[in-house]
């Protein structure tokens, strides 16, 4: 009996190192930097600042991390309410929950998949009539693809509240010429292994108040205040980052822009091989944005290609090809059951479309060609769609 020999793993977003990377964490071992901060914290927080344009920043331990110590900064709490984008991970709306504050969902527009302006106008409308603003909005940055954050600004300040811009999916895209993060009260970024740079887990919070950001690192190293003995007068985290994991940064951050290139390669490769097969839709680029194109993903019109996403996803899996379907809306998720949410517009809900019918290809900017030629193929495959393999 022949047994078929499995292909090597094509996984959705894996690690991409610079080969760089030791030479900073030789530098922490040498001065024996190992504990959290250090010179390569402060370097990278400088960096990250001068990259993104902004003042200031604080490498803390997550993406997450640094949305929790934003509400802890805008003194969010109990009793409180915190406008969110739906369609995002879980991480977007958890620091809400930890700081006992209650969410508002605010759904998707088809022209960028992040938050709605439309939607956020009228949630805004009803929460001015009803005595009951929110403190804060925390927008997501979807995929890469910058919101609509001219029309999303201009709602906040008009009721005089700031927003958070969670840029975790996002760093190194832009919006009319500025780096993403960068419009906000406060910016976030995350260095999880999956996304476009890591430093194994960590996150940056980022902002133009420079003040705000010292408190930040002080409320992230347990709030010790400043005795010669251990005193603490305020509730505390241990949030900041490893001195050995801002070097893994540091080298990640100098190839930044060159990981953002063969990305938005693979996705135009994407596009082109699969772009014409009737049904299929991928994410827009909104004019005057350049998104990082941190993962592809399309939408598959069911009723035109008789294939549901979900049949796609299973196909590649058993040729060992890792996709996921889009992000499942926060408020269809069971621990957020019956939190108020606000539709694109009445009756059309353009998140949960986005899930039922969104699928995530591999798109690490380490994909080699052949790879995804034969992600390429399997896609063409489940759409019973001719293929001739290129020659690289």
């Amino acid at each position: 009996m022949i047994v078929k020999q499995k292909q090597k793993r094509i996984y959705l977003s894996s690690p991409h190192m610079s080969g760089r990377e030791q030479t900073y964490i030789r530098e922490a071992f040498e001065t024996n930097w190992i504990a959290p901060l250090g010179p390569n914290v402060n370097a990278f927080e400088e960096d990250i600042a001068a990259y993104a344009g902004v003042n200031g920043a604080a490498a803390v331990s997550s993406g997450t991390a640094a949305i929790h110590l934003a509400l802890e900064l805008l003194e969010i709490g109990r009793g409180d309410r915190v406008f969110c984008s739906s369609l995002t991970f879980m991480a977007s709306a958890n620091p809400i929950l930890y700081q006992g504050a209650e969410p508002v969902f605010i759904d998707s527009e088809p022209d960028t998949w992040n938050m709605s302006p439309l939607a956020l106008k009228r949630a805004f409308k009803e929460a001015a009539k009803a005595n009951k603003l929110p403190k804060a909005v925390i927008v997501v940055n979807l995929y890469g693809q910058s919101a609509k954050i001219d029309e999303i600004s201009a709602i906040c300040n008009e009721y005089e509240v700031p927003f958070i811009e969670d840029a975790a999916e996002s760093l190194g895209s832009e919006y009319k010429g500025r780096k993403s993060g960068s419009f906000g009260k406060f910016g976030i970024y995350s260095f999880n292994g999956n996304k476009i740079i890591t430093t194994s887990g960590g996150g940056m919070l980022i902002s133009d108040d420079i003040a705000a950001l010292e408190k930040a690192r002080f409320l992230a190293t347990q709030a010790r205040d400043p005795a010669p003995h251990y005193q603490h007068s305020t509730v505390g985290f241990n949030y900041r980052m490893s001195n050995i994991l801002a070097g893994v940064g540091r080298a990640q951050l100098e190839v930044l822009d060159s990981r953002v290139e063969a990305r938005r390669a693979v996705f135009d490769r994407y596009a082109e091989a699969l772009g014409g097969i009737p049904g299929i839709n991928f994410m827009p680029e909104l004019e005057l944005t350049r998104s990082n194109r941190w993962l592809t993903t399309f939408t598959i019109d069911q009723g035109v290609t008789g294939v549901s996403p979900m049949s796609l996803i299973n196909s590649l899996a058993e040729e060992n090809i890792e996709a996921r379907p889009v992000w499942k809306p926060l408020h269809l998720q069971p621990v957020f059951e019956g939190v108020e949410y606000y539709p694109h517009m009445p009756g059309k809900c353009v998140a949960s479309a986005l899930f039922k019918n969104g699928v995530c290809l591999p798109s690490g900017s380490n994909m080699t060609l052949d790879e995804q030629e034969q992600v390429i193929e399997n896609v063409k495959k489940s759409f019973a769609v001719p293929f001739k393999y290129k020659e690289a």
